[in-house]
């Protein structure tokens, strides 16, 4: 029986590999990757590489066996079919007799249409009959801290999120909360909503920038038709943009905060300032 993390060599997969080996013996884990060379750095440490992809359902043939624990990373790629791909895995997991098979979703309180395929993926999960638990992961730290460059070069943070709060936590965090569902017991058919212990407004956001980089960085609210093209006009697919910008209008709604508790009980520590990860991500 293993412990088989998908998505393995992506940003949240990398973290739930890497505190698993501090939990459990490497051999005991499986990383299932798309590319072998991007995970031979865990392969190194003794993790079982398996190859596979979410869009070729046969690949996944054999992949799980009886017992195993499975994390379900949902895929990135918002212009695929997420909910196929996603299928295909609880699909293969079901055949093999897994043991639970954990999704990372979304926040139940999320209406933005990045929300329909977790919801979607949601109902397959439970009409499956697998024993599951539903990771609805908040917002990350990183999806603002990994991309400061036009922030420090224009003097702003421009978002349409009004004076909407984000209860945000690291990607670390996250990990460590489907790491303690996986190497943890009595989590069957549970649903946790995740989010850090702090929620922020974007003026926040940018007072915190200016503060730990001694420059002014304002917070300038825009649209959400203004923010659709400042993405698209970056490079963004118009499709990708408007997806984005659509969650701005949810945070500004209040949707993204997220004030369960789940996250700090299930990693057993406060979760990560936003703060913290800012000072990362400026030394970087």
């Amino acid at each position: 029986m293993s412990i088989v993390v998908t998505g393995a060599t992506g940003h949240l997969g990398r973290h739930v590999v890497t505190q698993l080996l501090e939990k459990v013996p490497a051999d005991r884990i499986t990383a299932v990757v798309r590319d072998p060379a991007k995970g031979a750095d865990l392969a190194a440490r003794g993790v079982r590489l398996a190859v596979a992809d979410y869009n070729v359902p046969e690949t996944l043939d054999g992949l799980f066996a009886a017992g195993d624990k499975i994390l379900l990373i949902s895929g990135s790629e918002v212009d695929k079919d997420r909910v196929a791909q996603h299928t295909a895995v609880i699909d293969a997991a079901k055949a093999a007799g897994a043991a639970l098979l954990a999704y990372t979703s979304a926040p139940g309180t999320l209406t933005a249409a990045l929300a329909d395929d977790h919801r979607a993926t949601e109902k397959v999960l439970l009409a499956s009959g697998l024993p599951y638990t539903l990771l609805r992961n908040g917002w990350y730290h990183e999806n603002y801290t990994e991309n400061l460059a036009p922030v420090l070069e224009h003097g702003a943070v421009v978002q349409a999120a009004g004076d909407g709060r984000v209860s945000s936590a690291a990607r670390a965090d996250y990990a460590a909360a489907a790491v303690a569902v996986l190497t943890g017991e009595g989590h069957e058919n549970a649903t946790y909503e995740l989010g850090g212990d702090e929620a922020w407004s974007f003026a926040e956001y940018a007072a915190e920038l200016s503060r730990q980089t001694g420059r002014e960085i304002a917070y300038r609210s825009v649209s959400v038709a203004d923010l659709t093209g400042i993405l698209t006009g970056a490079g963004l697919p118009a499709p990708v943009a408007g997806i984005l910008a659509a969650v701005d209008a949810s945070i500004a709604d209040g949707e993204l905060v997220v004030s369960s508790g789940d996250l700090t009980r299930l990693i057993g520590r406060p979760t990560t300032p936003l703060a913290d990860a800012v000072t990362a991500a400026l030394k970087g």
